[in-house]
């Protein structure tokens, strides 16, 4: 499946669901894509890309920005505290503030370099042990102490668990957004991310349908 067709799904979801055009944001998830593939889907206009870890987009988005200037990055994987700084200063958008730690971090660092990325809470809507995430049960309060922090929290992100049906987790996610007025949910994927523009999606991560699938490192 190419670029241009996901955009054209995406586009038809919008409508289907009543939405102006335009209110989706794509972001083509390039973890352990080679950079000549990535390459292509920036000459083809993308400019909004998801990364799952800073190391990874380290070593690969510095170059890219000497010729792309307009790059809109995203992480989209977990975060340690002592990647938070090179994490804030490569991304514009992070999306997996997932605990009181990492919050703080954030908000110290914020007033050293002035200056903060956009943020998204992930919430942990299958209540999985081995997923990040905050819990649903205390998200409002986690929400409430990151904007006590000035925190520029802009919505939720959730990943639901891949044997359950994924419309039930984007409704619990928009009604944890809504009561908390925040507008962003970054939901939905390759799979269902109809289901979730359906649901009131503003970003969706696809990877494998543009890029072709991933490509293993080599040890």
């Amino acid at each position: 499946m190419s670029l241009v067709e996901i955009k054209t799904r995406i586009s038809e979801a919008e409508t289907a669901a009543g939405r102006p055009k335009g209110s989706v944001k794509l972001i083509a998830v390039s973890k352990v894509q080679p950079n000549d593939r990535v390459r292509t889907v920036l000459d083809a206009g993308h400019r909004c890309f998801g990364e799952n870890r800073v190391q990874e987009a380290a070593g690969k988005w510095p170059d890219f920005a000497n010729d792309f200037r307009d790059l809109d990055l995203h992480l989209i994987g977990p975060l340690q505290t002592n990647k938070a700084r090179q994490a804030m200063e490569l991304f514009g958008n992070i999306h997996s503030i997932d605990r009181p730690k990492l919050a703080k971090t954030i908000a110290r660092l914020a007033q050293e370099i002035g200056a903060c990325p956009d943020l998204f809470v992930q919430v942990n809507t299958g209540v999985e042990e081995q997923k990040a995430g905050i819990l649903p049960a205390e998200a409002d309060a986690f929400i409430a102490d990151c904007l006590s922090m000035d925190l520029p929290i802009k919505g939720l992100m959730c990943i639901p668990p891949v044997d359950e049906e994924a419309s039930l987790h984007f409704a619990l996610l928009a009604k944890i957004a809504k009561r908390n007025g925040l507008a962003g949910l970054s939901m939905g994927m390759s799979s269902d991310f109809e289901k979730a523009i359906a649901l009131g999606a503003t970003h969706v991560r696809v990877g494998s349908a543009i890029f072709g699938a991933r490509v293993k490192p080599q040890e």
